[in-house]
Parts: C-alpha cells; structure tokens; sequence
C-alpha cells in the first residue's frame, strides 16, 4: 500500500489531519519530525541549536529516504522537507504527496502560543510566516499530485483527502 505524505506550511495541520486520516484508512501515521528527534536522541530545537539548520536539514532527508521506503503510512512531514527535490523524490517513490493549503491567518492563530519552531522564534511571527510561505508555496504546490483546502477541523480535511485520493 502506496504511503500517503502531507506536506505544508508549520501549523497547517499535518500531524492533527495525518492521525484522523490514518484512522479512517487503517494505515500507520509517522510524524517525520518525531522520528528525526527519536533518531537522533533530542529535540528538533536542540538539533537547530547545537548543530545549526544545515544538520537539521540532512537528518531531514535521511528521514524521508528512509520513510520514503516503507509502506502503509500517513506521514506528516516538516513543514520544510520539501526544499530539497531528493526529498520530494524519495517521498514520492512509495506515495503520494498532499499538500494541505492554509492562509497566513490560520497559520497565526494556530501557532499563537507555539514555542517549539525554531524559524519562528522571531519579535515579528507575521513577517516570518508571509516570507517562509511565499518562498514555500510554489515548492509545495509543484511537490504535490493534491492540493486540499486545510483552513477547515482536521476531520473534515481527512475526509477530503480521502476522497480526493479514492478518485486518483
């Protein structure tokens, strides 16, 4: 069975929408950046901290290849897995990639009291997100065979996506 990969902005969903999907088609969800942390033994922020993106980065994409592999997952990928076209490819060797689509705003809100990401911890967020996201779109966009609406409650957006890839 083909993995089904959600790829997005931070705070668009993935890991509330890869659990409610995975559940309404028996398949096993993977938080890419919950296993990086697990492989390498500390936090995303502490990996950003210590060692610098660039490293976060490459554990990123050994992330991908190695989860690119398996198969019968729904895996919420980082918000930046998909700046590198490796990535994209190992991704899509075993799945399909869906993008979930938030605006700004939504990503404001969801991310209001948020601490944990690294690329915005930053006096001015809304700045951080305009930037991050117009550079972001067009890779999310052209990395996906879908593209879902993701503003909606994580279970409307599961159904969605389910029914959206029933008729690929």
């Amino acid at each position: 069975m083909k993995n089904i990969v959600l790829c997005g902005f931070m705070g668009c969903g993935k890991s509330t929408v890869g659990k409610r999907l995975a559940a309404r088609l028996h398949m096993t969800f993977t938080d890419m950046d919950s296993y990086i942390e697990e492989q390498a033994g500390r936090t995303i922020s502490a990996i950003f901290e210590q060692d610098g993106e660039a490293a976060f980065r490459e554990a990123e994409h050994r992330a991908c290849v190695a989860l690119g592999q398996e198969q019968g997952l729904v895996i919420a990928t980082g918000g930046g897995a998909v700046l590198r076209p490796d990535n994209v490819e190992a991704l899509r060797a075993n799945g399909t990639v869906v993008f979930l689509n938030v605006d700004v705003q939504t990503v404001l809100k969801r991310l209001k009291n948020d601490t944990s990401r690294p690329l915005l911890q930053r006096p001015d967020k809304e700045d951080a997100v305009r930037t991050l996201m117009q550079q972001r779109l067009p890779l999310y966009r052209a990395a996906a065979a879908v593209t879902v609406d993701a503003d909606a409650d994580a279970d409307a957006v599961a159904a969605t996506i389910e029914a959206c890839l029933s008729s690929i």
